[in-house]
């Protein structure tokens, strides 16, 4: 089987994608191999080493968008290709507060246009750099798809994030659909 390209790629995407998300998690197709299309960390996606300045094409691209392990892939009821994804495939660019205190419900935007409201079925989580500390949080959107929370998102996270005991120790993070997110110990907090 050949390998196929971003335009067939993109007709059996539109073809599947009749009334919202195709089921990609039904679909097994055979591996077709990878094709040259990377998402880099702030979710511009590239082909051929050229972003795609289509919106509505990038958006038809995470339509059809699979993480089976590690690995991503672009998968149609036909085909299923490989992709480079640099850390998370979306990422978050805004959110909405409703609620308060362990009722409230962060609901988050993607770049690409999904929306999800944080809670157990969607949890919120940070991962520290080793190196330099520096958070990196995630929300996961659907399937093991998870989207960057982009920065000045977080930093508004962070305005309405509250100390709360969690798993023996105290923690700083939020609430959202009845779940507690820990973001960093309360003790790791320098008072300013």
């Amino acid at each position: 089987m050949t390998k196929p390209s971003a335009e067939s790629l993109a007709d059996s995407a539109r073809a599947a994608s009749k009334g919202g998300l195709p089921p990609v998690h039904l679909w097994n197709p055979p591996f077709c191999g990878d094709l040259d299309m990377r998402i880099a960390r702030d979710g511009t996606w590239f082909y051929l080493g050229t972003p795609i300045g289509r919106a509505s094409l990038v958006r038809l691209f995470s339509s059809i968008l699979r993480k089976d392990g590690e690995d991503y892939f672009l998968v149609t009821p036909v085909e299923k290709v490989g992709i480079t994804v640099d850390d998370a495939p979306f990422v978050a660019i805004d959110f909405e507060v409703t609620g308060g205190g362990d009722a409230q419900i962060v609901t988050f935007e993607t770049h690409v246009g999904d929306t999800v409201a944080a809670g157990p079925d969607h949890p919120i989580r940070v991962v520290r750099d080793e190196t330099t500390g520096e958070p990196s949080p995630y929300v996961l959107v659907r399937a093991n798809l998870e989207a960057l929370i982009d920065r000045k998102s977080f930093y508004r996270l962070v305005e309405i994030g509250v100390h709360q005991e969690f798993e023996g120790d105290r923690w700083f993070g939020l609430w959202s659909g009845g779940a507690f997110f820990p973001v960093i110990p309360s003790a790791e907090l320098v008072e300013g």
